[in-house]
């Protein structure tokens, strides 16, 4: 096993472990610090693709936006720590059932398939292959997007302005 498998496997439990955590925790603040491994795991597989301009904005707009703003909610929520779940297993059995054919049904998907052996890529970055095409072959639509963009804040800072009744 090389240094390279042995990382992506470790980035694979981290990922793994971090949403098996967001998602059976009972406490929220565990559940969304945990979300952090989670965002940083899947980066961590986008760089091993080879997509590491998919990898930055990975981490840029999931990790330093998303997630703070998760975070920030969680603790500005007063006593968000203290509310009681009281239909905490409810649904458990179907959903065990439904993840256990998908589960059989993915190995099976996986023992059956003739998989054919890739050359070995060699992999360059996008980044910079990314900004041409942004600012040459696609800038009408990107500036488009962005102008739609534009349209929703205002119209979402319209809507949530409180009116002033005289």
């Amino acid at each position: 096993m090389t240094v390279s498998t042995a990382v992506f496997y470790l980035v694979v439990v981290v990922t793994l472990g971090s949403a098996a955590i967001v998602a059976f925790s009972r406490n929220i603040i565990y559940s969304a610090f945990s979300l952090l491994g989670t965002f940083a795991g899947v980066a961590g597989i986008y760089i091993f693709l080879g997509a590491d301009f998919v990898a930055a904005v990975q981490v840029l707009i999931y990790v330093g936006g998303i997630l703070v703003l998760v975070l920030f909610a969680v603790m500005l929520t007063h006593r968000i720590t203290d509310v009681e779940i009281t239909n905490r297993t409810a649904g458990r059995i179907p959903a065990l059932i439904v993840v256990g054919v998908l589960v059989y049904l993915l190995v099976q998907t996986v023992r059956e398939t003739p998989w054919a052996k890739a050359k070995e890529v060699v992999y360059t970055a996008t980044t910079s292959k990314i900004g041409d095409l942004f600012l040459d072959t696609y800038l009408l639509p990107f500036e488009l997007a962005s102008l739609v963009l534009l349209a929703a804040l205002i119209g979402a800072v319209v809507i949530a302005r409180k009116e002033i009744k005289e």
